[in-house]
């Protein structure tokens, strides 16, 4: 009995970097092999493919030129970059995707810095801050769950960070989701350590993408009113990094909201956005599934609003609050899911008690484990099969890892609130009672 221990702390770890392994190795040898093959066969463009890059134009072309990002001009600029030339909607096999500038006008000044170097430099140095920043928002998201994981678990849950589908994407895309992500732990963080205004900061700039932000800004705001006299400073601090970002935008581009709201409608238009559930089973039913959904966040909320920032039902909000925005967000790109982090660490820390609890949630507990790991299982399998087989048979498999990414969302959200409405009303203690109150 005494080598258990030892075996699980090594073992664990090495089943996890062959997850990640197996990952990477299944997006390099035959997710991109496709698509560089399709993209050959039907003559579609393949430039940098960076979505860092639209908006490093952006701003270069305002703060050093004064052009308007939105314009039509910019924008062919960007495809030019993006996609190897300007689109041709002429062409039946082009993409959709317009890759135009949609983000807020201050997105500008996170990458100012940047605007006289080469892309290519950017590039490479936004890919390891987001590698960096990722990892240690999982390890701070360890932390906000009051979790004291021995190192084995914590070695094994970076590796699965890192290695798992959405990420890897983020990562190969330099998708901004990942940036955003990395300031909201941040800023949790030093909101729990009792820096209430630089989490204000931090979090106003985390609006660069602000349908990430909708909801955990509207929980925050409950949180701050239902104790205003010791929260009022997060509130005021991000209102006034608002105020200031807003004004700089007006300063440097005249008028920009109209364009920016344009932006975002012709977005939506082109690339056929979609919610999870609107992916999954279409509307009018999808709207009201995410009506139930978004008055049991609510309701999670407004029972929790007392709640100090230091004390587990707090951790445990904010974890359904991202849970649930990954699930309501219009569009169901696998990046997101870099958000259902602190609610797959809390899951997993709470798995024993979920387990423990009714069957119905034991099997939905099952259904989201399964929803969870099939695309590791599958993508080592085939990372293992492009070693062997001809190229071409692998590549038929391409979207097999892929196949429940749109469920796991719905799953982690499913679960979040089914156990957390369980325990406050049939368990001995809900989450008020658990963690340590606030003393500030």
């Amino acid at each position: 009995m005494a080598e258990t221990p030892r075996l699980r702390s090594w073992l664990w770890p090495l089943l996890a970097m062959l997850c990640a392994i197996g990952m990477w190795t299944y997006i390099d040898r035959v997710l991109i092999s496709h698509q560089m093959a399709d993209a050959a066969s039907h003559d579609r463009p393949r430039g940098n493919l960076s979505d860092l890059y639209p908006r490093w134009i952006g701003a270069r072309e305002l703060l050093l030129r004064g052009r308007d990002p939105y314009g039509q001009e910019v924008t062919r600029e960007i495809q030019a970059g993006y996609y190897g030339r300007a689109l041709d909607l002429s062409r039946p096999y082009d993409p959709r995707d317009q890759a135009g500038f949609a983000y807020p006008v201050y997105v500008v000044f996170t990458l100012a810095p940047t605007v006289r170097l080469s892309f290519r430099i950017v590039q490479r140095w936004f890919f390891w801050l987001l590698v960096i920043l990722t990892s240690a928002s999982t390890l701070f998201w360890l932390r906000l769950l009051q979790w004291p994981a021995p190192p084995w678990i914590k070695i094994s849950l970076l590796a699965l960070t890192l290695g798992g589908l959405g990420v890897v994407q983020g990562l190969k895309l330099q998708q901004m989701s990942l940036l955003v992500a990395g300031l909201i732990a941040i800023a949790i963080m030093l909101l729990v350590a009792d820096y209430p205004v630089a989490a204000g900061i931090l979090l106003a700039v985390a609006t660069i993408k602000p349908q990430l932000m909708v909801l955990l800004l509207l929980w925050l705001a409950l949180w701050t009113v239902a104790d205003w006299r010791r929260r009022y400073r997060l509130a005021i601090s991000f209102l006034a990094t608002m105020a200031l970002l807003l004004a700089a935008s007006e300063w440097y581009l005249p008028h920009w909201i109209p364009r920016f709201w344009q932006a975002v409608r012709e977005y939506q238009q082109y690339t056929g956005a979609r919610s999870v559930l609107d992916s999954l089973i279409g509307t009018p039913w999808s709207w009201m599934l995410e009506a139930v959904a978004l008055a049991a966040m609510l309701g999670a909320c407004y029972r929790e609003r007392g709640q100090g920032a230091n004390t587990s039902a707090f951790a445990f909000t904010i974890s359904l609050v991202l849970a649930t925005t990954v699930l309501l967000v219009p569009i169901s790109a696998p990046y997101n899911h870099v958000l259902l982090i602190p609610a797959l660490l809390l899951l997993a820390k709470e798995r024993r008690t979920i387990w423990q609890s009714n069957p119905v949630i034991r099997v939905l507990f099952l259904i989201t484990a399964g929803l969870i790991f099939w695309p590791w299982l599958s993508s080592v399998v085939l990372a293992g099969l492009s070693f062997v087989l001809p190229a071409q048979t692998v590549e038929r498999a391409w979207a097999i890892p892929s196949w429940t990414l749109t469920q796991v969302p719905v799953g982690v959200a499913a679960l979040m609130l089914v156990h957390y409405y369980q325990r406050n009303f049939t368990g001995p203690s809900g989450w008020g009672h658990s963690g340590s109150e606030d003393t500030r």
